[in-house]
């Protein structure tokens, strides 16, 4: 009898039967659906209490240099909005570059830094009047901890030559500092929180000439839907809310890579950083020329 009770069960078992019913009817459904309620419920909690802390006054936090930055809530029992909310608050802190990286070096409301192996926040000159604003950093960028260190930042070396610079003439940052896994597209709200911190670095680098390489940085940068190929070599103004700086997005290095007929668009788009990098020159000379 014993044997016949366990070939029963090893049969269950390969069938895939995992429960065992009682005389009483259960309504499955009605208990996920309160087991999800709850989980809600929870999760606004969560989100509330992280509010309240994003909340608090400014004054009451410590420096942005300090070890004993405020506790924040992992990334995963975060809201949206209380995520957006935390990372606007750290962004407003810094008041220069170094201490912004600091802040996103220790930031914990973002998922793509538990995945990524470095922060990738810039690289060439933050003194520079040029600022060029990737993508993303991919696996050689995320190895290095520096954007454009792969074959498309080897292009980008090339094109910055073509018109007599260097990166020692620019400054070079990513719309998302940390690498997305597999290279995949970045969900709303990684990218909603990362936005807040490349405003604040364009803000503090605070360059005169501000070039978007890619569709994601100018559709991110300037709150568009437009196609690369209709914004390209158009040049627009962004504003920090300090100054208004002149902005042109072009193609990205990756993309002339796979597309090299399109590297005639890009030359003309780097012809025109040129001239207006010339331009801006001019307009500082007869600044520092005026008679007494």
């Amino acid at each position: 009898m014993t044997g016949s009770v366990e070939a029963i069960m090893e049969f269950y078992v390969e069938a895939g039967v995992d429960l065992a019913l009682d005389d009483a009817p259960h309504d499955r459904f009605a208990e996920a659906e309160r087991a999800r309620d709850e989980q809600i419920a929870a999760q606004k909690a969560r989100a509330a209490a992280a509010l309240e802390q994003v909340r608090k006054p400014a004054e009451a936090a410590p420096p942005a240099g300090a070890a004993a930055m405020i506790s924040r809530p992992k990334a995963e029992n975060l809201s949206a909005e209380a995520a957006i909310a935390s990372a606007r608050a750290d962004a407003k802190r810094a008041r220069t570059l170094e201490e912004l990286r600091d802040i996103l070096s220790r930031f914990e409301g973002c998922g793509l830094k538990k995945t990524a192996k470095n922060l990738v926040f810039s690289d060439g000159n933050p003194e520079a009047r040029l600022m060029l604003v990737g993508e993303a950093p991919g696996r050689d960028e995320d190895i290095a901890g520096k954007p454009f260190v792969g074959r498309s930042g080897q292009l980008l070396d090339k094109m910055l030559a073509a018109i007599g610079l260097t990166r020692d003439h620019a400054y070079i940052a990513n719309v998302i500092p940390w690498r997305p896994p597999g290279n995949r597209t970045p969900s709303p709200q990684e990218t909603e929180i990362c936005r807040v911190f490349i405003e604040r670095q364009i803000e503090l680098a605070d360059p005169d000439v501000l070039v978007l390489l890619g569709a994601v940085p100018a559709n991110q940068i300037l709150q568009t839907r437009e196609l690369i190929g209709r914004m390209r070599g158009k040049w627009r103004t962004y504003h920090t809310g300090a100054r208004e700086i002149p902005v042109l997005a072009t193609l990205h290095p990756a993309y002339l890579l796979r597309q090299a007929q399109q590297k005639r668009l890009a030359w003309r788009d780097f012809l025109e950083i040129k001239a207006r990098l010339a331009l801006t020159d001019n307009r500082t000379d007869m600044g520092n020329s005026g008679g007494g």
